[in-house]
C-alpha cells in the first residue's frame, strides 16, 4: 500500500528482510550511541527473530527500506516495540506515517490504547510523543537502558 505524499510502499516484513531492517536499525540508532553510551535496545534484537515473531512492517522507496515499524498487539493494547526511519528519510513524515499507521491498526485490532517506550535521553522522540497525544505512564530500566513508557487512548 502506498503511504504519504512522498510515495514510500508499506508491506509486512519477509525473511528476507531481516538483514536490511538491521541495517536500517543500526544507520537510525547509531547517533544515540554516544547520548546514552550503549547501543539502544532496537540495535541488540535479532531481526531474523523479531521478522518471524510477526508484526513488523516495512516502508520502501525505490526498492530501498527507509522505515520501519514493529508492533505487539496485546489484548486490550498495542505496542510499538520499534519505529525507525532511516536517516536520509528523516524529517521528511515518514515517522508521523508509520505512527498514523501503529495507531489505525491497534483500532483494527479493537485496542483501546496504543503504547511505546524510548530512551530517558532521547529527549526529543519523548517532545514528539508528547505532541501526538501520548502521556508518560511510568519509567523503569530493562536491558541496562533507562525508558519512558508512554501511552495513548484511542478514541
Amino acid at each position: 500500500m502506498k503511504i504519504g505524499d512522498g510515495g514510500a510502499t508499506f508491506r509486512p516484513a519477509r525473511a528476507g528482510d531481516a538483514a536490511a531492517i538491521a541495517r536500517l536499525v543500526g544507520d537510525a540508532y547509531r547517533h544515540y550511541v554516544p547520548r546514552i553510551g550503549a547501543e539502544p535496545g532496537p540495535m541488540r534484537d535479532d531481526y531474523a527473530e523479531v521478522v518471524a515473531r510477526g508484526g513488523v512492517w516495512v516502508a520502501e522507496l525505490d526498492d530501498q527500506l527507509v522505515g520501519l515499524l514493529v508492533l505487539v498487539t496485546a489484548s486490550d493494547h498495542v505496542l510499538v516495540e520499534n519505529v525507525a526511519v532511516a536517516p536520509e528519510r528523516q524529517g521528511h513524515g515518514l515517522g508521523r506515517q508509520l505512527l498514523d499507521f501503529a495507531e489505525e491498526r491497534a483500532r483494527e485490532a479493537g485496542a483501546g490504547e496504543i503504547r511505546l517506550y524510548t530512551h530517558e535521553r532521547m529527549t526529543e522522540n519523548l517532545a514528539i510523543y508528547a505532541e501526538r497525544g501520548y502521556r508518560e505512564t511510568h519509567r523503569d530500566t530493562m536491558r541496562g537502558l533507562h525508558r519512558v513508557h508512554l501511552a495513548k487512548p484511542l478514541g
